[in-house]
């Protein structure tokens, strides 16, 4: 049974492709320039594009199963390509930001229930994980200051997030696609446990060996910080977290735990992983 992984050199994507073949799963990885960067030792990759429909059926041919992430403009091309090819099961790396009928006000939320709605209504066997505060983000964040000037900056301190980390969202996919019962279920996820901003930059100097310098600063400045490596869109979603964080706690999530068996990685956990990131 071969399983298609779009995505399979981004953060969550790679950890899927490989949690697949540990589990000796036939898979087959796409990419728009196969020839370019690293894939799992085992994956066939093949030249695909979801916003060019015309590569999808040789990239389809033969499979029953796909992790896919969310394009909005190439979402129909996608659903004719799997029916037409005879996929079973769609398994899509969603958003939190995606709440029935509230979608209106919110880009992010928009473009995530766009390919949701679609993939709903295209009789396909689907399972949408939906992550809050991805863990990663803190690369987009904090790397550049800390690698360059050995410091962080920011408005909200003491806001309180859950990251989740991509190796936990990898592990509920390859648990939806290789074990039964995941059909038709939406998976919100967010991290073990919630912790300050404050803390989580800790959490990396630990990682580090050293103590890493935070200054406060303003809103404004903050946008224009975030605005150097992450696009606008983000950066406002960004603010608008770290702003929630300050006045209620998040919500954690044992989900990972109840469907993979394993527990969720706290951000303490992350950091250590990520510790070359940072240097």
């Amino acid at each position: 049974m071969v399983t298609v992984v779009f995505g399979a050199r981004g953060n969550v994507g790679r950890h899927v492709a490989a949690g697949l073949i540990e589990r000796d799963e036939q898979i087959r990885t796409t990419s728009r320039e196969p020839g370019a960067g690293d894939f799992p030792t085992g994956a066939h990759v093949v030249t695909a594009d979801l916003e060019r429909p015309e590569t999808l059926p040789a990239a389809l041919e033969g499979a029953e199963r796909v992790f896919l992430y969310a394009v909005p403009d190439g979402v129909d091309g996608f659903v004719k390509a799997a029916r037409d090819a005879g996929v079973r099961q769609v398994v899509l790396l969603s958003s939190g930001a995606v709440t029935p009928g509230d979608t209106a006000d919110n880009p992010i939320a928009r473009m995530h229930a766009r390919v949701e709605s679609a993939i709903e209504e295209s009789g396909l066997s689907w399972t949408f994980i939906r992550p809050g505060m991805f863990a990663t983000n803190a690369l987009w964040w904090w790397q550049k200051s800390i690698r360059e000037k050995g410091i962080v900056r920011m408005p909200y301190p003491e806001a309180r997030t859950a990251p989740v980390h991509e190796r936990d969202l990898a592990a509920l996919a390859v648990t939806a696609l290789t074990e039964p019962g995941h059909g038709g279920r939406v998976y919100p996820v967010a991290g073990p446990e919630a912790s300050t901003l404050r803390q989580q930059v800790r959490d990396i100097g630990t990682a580090l060996g050293r103590e890493i310098p935070l200054e406060v600063v303003s809103v404004d400045q903050a946008r224009a910080g975030l605005g150097e490596t992450m696009p606008a869109i983000g950066v406002e979603a960004v603010l608008a977290g770290w702003r929630a964080g300050t006045e209620a706690p998040p919500e954690v999530s044992t989900l990972v735990e109840e469907i993979t068996g394993r527990p969720g990685r706290t951000f303490a956990q992350w950091a250590k992983d990520h510790v070359t990131d940072f240097r």
